[in-house]
């Protein structure tokens, strides 16, 4: 019985096989499957392990940060609170912008001379190709916290003073616990530095995925740099690819 009725069923595939379809029947090809983002092709592998490190308690000028529950809450303090000499010549601090829930946080240096008049950050020229970066991997701007170093813009966009970063950073210390991102890129050596506490070149700092209170965070050039320097463009590609796929872990 099982041989007889596996050759009919085997000649009878063979006929169906061989009929074509009806006429003014078409034929409807599968749905295609997802398609592969652009930004996968040729991505880097995600790095090893780097530095580890933890945020202080989040005090300022005698006063606890961490009363202050909301991002907003901390973006009021920034604007109406002096904590160093940079606070005196600003027009506008900077706090920061974007998504409160966000899954990527980016940290910069310090406002330029557009953010200062503005009290946005990066929306200069920097910020523009900012924006290029960030749709290139699939993560609209909105969907981002964009954030720097120090609030308010050092002279003539120099390096902030070390005091001054120590003024300024546990505002950014509160700004990232209250948002609890999957993931930090920090975009320049200054900015890379501060977060981890260390004194090393940027070329010692990328390549690998550090973490900020279990946080992975990846350093990467500035885009002001890039504007300077196009060759750092890639690499910089690279970089950000590999924040991409940490988001997607």
């Amino acid at each position: 019985m099982i041989s007889g009725a596996a050759g009919q069923g085997g000649r009878g595939a063979d006929d169906a096989g061989a009929r074509s379809a009806p006429e003014g029947e078409t034929t409807v090809p599968p749905p295609p499957g997802p398609a592969v983002p652009l930004w996968t092709r040729g991505a880097p592998p995600i790095p090893g392990p780097g530095l580890a490190v933890t945020s202080p308690e989040p005090r300022l000028l005698g006063g606890d940060l961490g009363a202050l529950d909301s991002i907003e809450a901390v973006a009021e303090r920034i604007r109406t609170t002096y904590c160093c000499g940079l606070c005196r010549q600003r027009t506008n601090a900077v706090p920061g912008e974007g998504n409160s829930r966000a899954r990527l946080v980016l940290v910069g240096e310090g406002p330029g001379a557009t953010e200062d008049a503005t009290g946005r950050p990066f929306v200069g020229q920097a910020g523009q190709l900012l924006d290029s970066i960030l749709q290139a991997i699939d993560v609209p701007r909105e969907t981002v916290y964009i954030t720097n170093i120090v609030k308010c813009r050092p002279p003539q966009n120099r390096k902030p003073l070390p005091d001054e970063i120590a003024a300024c950073i546990p505002y950014l210390h509160r700004q990232l616990d209250l948002i609890r991102p999957k993931v930090i890129v920090t975009m320049g050596g200054t900015a890379g530095e501060a977060m981890l506490g260390v004194r090393k070149s940027l070329g010692e700092l990328r390549g690998k995925v550090h973490t900020y209170n279990g946080i992975p965070l990846v350093v990467t050039y500035h885009p002001a740099a890039l504007l300077r320097n196009p060759n750092w463009k890639k690499p910089t590609w690279d970089d950000v690819r590999i924040a991409r796929q940490l988001l997607d872990r």
